[in-house]
């Protein structure tokens, strides 16, 4: 069973900041790529942010410049500092985590939150 709970979402003013943070835990063996991925009504589920346990990122053109992804290995948990928000931005976000588990450890699977809201406006 693995679980990855994510927090820090709210509504937030054009302009400010918020740091949305997503921990893993279960019978984990290993993780791979960790992932941010945000869907705003209507609209498909986007990529945001991705990280290597190497600490590689890949970003959205969309918020370039403005959102750092970063992890911690230890804790098993990813960040997204998400800075200068517009109301573009407003969607819930979903944590992803590529990993190997105890009852599968040939094979790794995706695995998401339940996701955050975020919500940019005045």
């Amino acid at each position: 069973q693995v679980q990855l709970v994510e927090s820090g979402g709210g509504l937030v003013q054009p302009g400010g900041s918020l740091r949305l943070s997503c921990a893993a835990s279960g019978s984990i063996v290993r993780i791979y790529a960790m992932g941010w991925y945000r869907q705003a009504p209507g609209m498909q589920r986007e990529m945001v942010a991705t990280i290597t346990s190497g600490g590689s990122t890949n970003y959205a053109d969309s918020v370039k410049g403005r959102f750092t992804i970063s992890r911690d290995n230890a804790k098993n948990t990813v960040y997204l500092q998400m800075n200068s928000l517009k109301p573009e931005d407003t969607a819930v976000y979903y944590c992803n985590a590529r990993l190997t588990t105890y009852s599968r450890p040939y094979n790794s699977y995706d695995y998401w939150g339940q996701g955050t809201q975020v919500t940019v406006s005045s």
